[in-house]
This record gives C-alpha cells, sequence and structure tokens, in this order.
C-alpha cells in the first residue's frame, strides 16, 4: 500500500510540473515577440529614408555625409540606399522604406516621372517625402531642396560668352530623364541664342556615364575640328572630354565647362584645361535639407521656404540656393577659402608659371 501511494504522488507530481512549463511557455511567446516587435517599430528615434543616384557621381558622397551628420546632431537616425543608377532598384528601396515605417523619406530621383506612383502610397501612409536636389515629378511631395539650375546653365554660357572668339558649342548634357538637366539646358542655350552662338550639336549622356559621353565624341570625332568650347553637364563628364582633347593637343584650346567643383575639376581650372565649373556649395544644402525634414516631421514649418514650384501635377514648397561660376580667378576664395577642397589638393598637379 505504501509503494502504491508513493508511486501516485509521484505521478501527480511530474504531471503538476509539466502543467507548469506549458502554461509558462505558452505565456512567454507571444509576450517575448510583441516587445521585440515594439522595440523595433519605435525606439522614440525618428527615422529618415535616403534613397541617393549613384555614389559613382563623387557629389552624392558629401551630401551623403553632411546631411547624415547633422540628421544626428538633430536626434535622428538615417538610413541611406545607393540605387546604383538603376530606377527599379530606388523604387523597391522607397518600398523598403515604407515597410519599415520611417518618417521620413528623401530622394534624389534617377528618373523624374518614375516615382509618383510610389511616393504618392507614402505619403498616403503619413510619411515625410522630400525630393533632395532634383525634382521628382507629378508626386505629392512636401518639400523640394536644390539649386537654380537654370541659373547653372546661364553662368556655364556666361563664361563662354565673355571670351569673343566662342561661336559654336558642342553641348554634352545628362539624361532628360533628370529634371535638372532641362532647366541647365534651358539656361545654357538662351544665353547661346542672346550672345550668337551656336550649338552645334547635342548630346544627352544616358545615366551620366561619363564613358557614354567618350564614345559619342569618338564616334563624332569631326566636330573637334568645328566647335570652340564644350559644355559639359558635370565634372565627370568634363574628365571623360578632356582627356579626348589632350590626346588631340587641343586641351586648353577648346574650351570646357563643368558642375559640381569636383576636385580634379578644380586642379584643371588652376592648370588651363577646364575653363570653368559651377560649384554648389552642398553643404549649406545637405543641412538645410536635414533640418527642413526634421521640422516636417514634427510638424513644424521648415525655415528656408523661398518658392514654389510646380513639379506637373503639385505645386510644392521649395527652397532654392544660388550657384556660384569658379574659375581660376575666384576658385581660392570660393573653393579652398570655404573649405570645400584643400590648397594643397587643389594646386597638387599646377604647373610652374
Amino acid at each position: 500500500m505504501k509503494k502504491l501511494f508513493l508511486k501516485i504522488c509521484s505521478c501527480l507530481l511530474c504531471f503538476t510540473l509539466l502543467l507548469s512549463c506549458a502554461t509558462a511557455l505558452s505565456g512567454c511567446g507571444p509576450a517575448d515577440d510583441a516587445g521585440e516587435e515594439e522595440q523595433e517599430v519605435d525606439n522614440g528615434v525618428p527615422v529618415i529614408g535616403f534613397s541617393f543616384d549613384s555614389f559613382l557621381i563623387e557629389r552624392w558622397e558629401k551630401d551623403r555625409d553632411i546631411f547624415v551628420s547633422a540628421a544626428k546632431d538633430l536626434g535622428a537616425e538615417v538610413n541611406v540606399q545607393d540605387a546604383g543608377g538603376d530606377v527599379q532598384k530606388q523604387i523597391g528601396q522607397i518600398e523598403y522604406f515604407i515597410e519599415k515605417k520611417v518618417d521620413a523619406i528623401v530622394v534624389v530621383p534617377i528618373d523624374a516621372e518614375s516615382l509618383a506612383d510610389v511616393l504618392a502610397r507614402a505619403k498616403n501612409l503619413g510619411i515625410v517625402v522630400v525630393s533632395y536636389d532634383r525634382m521628382a515629378l507629378n508626386a505629392p511631395l512636401d518639400l523640394y531642396i536644390s539649386f537654380d539650375n537654370k541659373r547653372v546653365g546661364e553662368l556655364m554660357a556666361e563664361a563662354l560668352a565673355s571670351h569673343d572668339n566662342v561661336k559654336n558649342v558642342l553641348m554634352l548634357t545628362g539624361p532628360l530623364e533628370d529634371n535638372n538637366v532641362t532647366l541647365v539646358n534651358e539656361g545654357f542655350e538662351e544665353v547661346c541664342q542672346k550672345n550668337g552662338i551656336t550649338v552645334v550639336d547635342k548630346f544627352n549622356t544616358p545615366e551620366w556615364k561619363s564613358e557614354n559621353a567618350e564614345e559619342f565624341l569618338n564616334a563624332n570625332i569631326g566636330v573637334l575640328d568645328s566647335i570652340d568650347a564644350i559644355m559639359c553637364g558635370n565634372d565627370g563628364l568634363a574628365t571623360r572630354t578632356i582627356r579626348i582633347l589632350a590626346e588631340r593637343r587641343k586641351a586648353g584650346t577648346i574650351l570646357v565647362t563643368g558642375q559640381d567643383a569636383e576636385l580634379e575639376a578644380c586642379q584643371r581650372i588652376v592648370q588651363g584645361t577646364q575653363l570653368m565649373t559651377v560649384y554648389k556649395p552642398v553643404e549649406k544644402e545637405a543641412r538645410m535639407a536635414a533640418e527642413a525634414v526634421m521640422s516636417l516631421i514634427e510638424s513644424r514649418a521648415p525655415s528656408g521656404i523661398n518658392a514654389t514650384m510646380s513639379n506637373g501635377k503639385y505645386e510644392v514648397d521649395s527652397i532654392i540656393l544660388d550657384p556660384v561660376a569658379v574659375d581660376k580667378d575666384n576658385i581660392d576664395n570660393v573653393i579652398i577659402d570655404s573649405g570645400f577642397h584643400s590648397k594643397d589638393d587643389v594646386y597638387l598637379f599646377k604647373r610652374e608659371d
């Protein structure tokens, strides 16, 4: 009898322990999952998703670093994505930001017309949407921040018009999918027309890839005998162009313009192989953008709005900044004194007079 009693007690004890474990496990599972989900979605820090065109373009690295630093100082985290010049990849990045429920999406559009639907979806979900440096067309935007791109083209043409011997010019611009290209071209061609300068040919470089511009030049090399200048849409295109001119002993003879004040372009300006570049103080643009995005996240009106720009379907509050023409006469004051590039770097290959 005693043995039977002990056996029954032992079985009851085992059953009680098993029941307790099962109850504990069933209570812990969902509770832990819920806790992890809450931590991932909301840790109290605003998150900004930033999709860039491609870091193959030198200037975007500066924009990225300054924006991320400024946003961090303002208490936000930035998820940076590089679309590598691929439109579908950029759309996927924006969809990823939407899925992650970021507070704001900032984008440098590869194709001005391709992002309207996905950005509208983000906007409808209450996400702040900002178009950076390039306008996203037909999209509902909270803000557009850029430089006066028409003025960029005007500055290039004015630099050429200041030389009496410039009568014929070739244009090597970026792709028309980039809305800024249309504006730059418009400003450039208007000034050329006013000054009797003939645009003999124009090539819109696909995807801003300088090898495409180089291929065009090599296939049309005879044009170099009939022009006085080449308008390059950015300094990356100018690099390949001047390399071809140097091979034919025409560097410095055929005038070349550029944009973005890349280091190599500044070096060429002091060497005399590139006439000018257009400097856009990206440190100012990136900081103002970070401040504006944080204001919008916090439902405050951003400071610095000075224009309303149409993107085809919407009138968009905009911050438009002034570009600056840089040549050998003001490169020290504009580029070096501002800290954009150091004097040692700019004058690294300067020929001795």
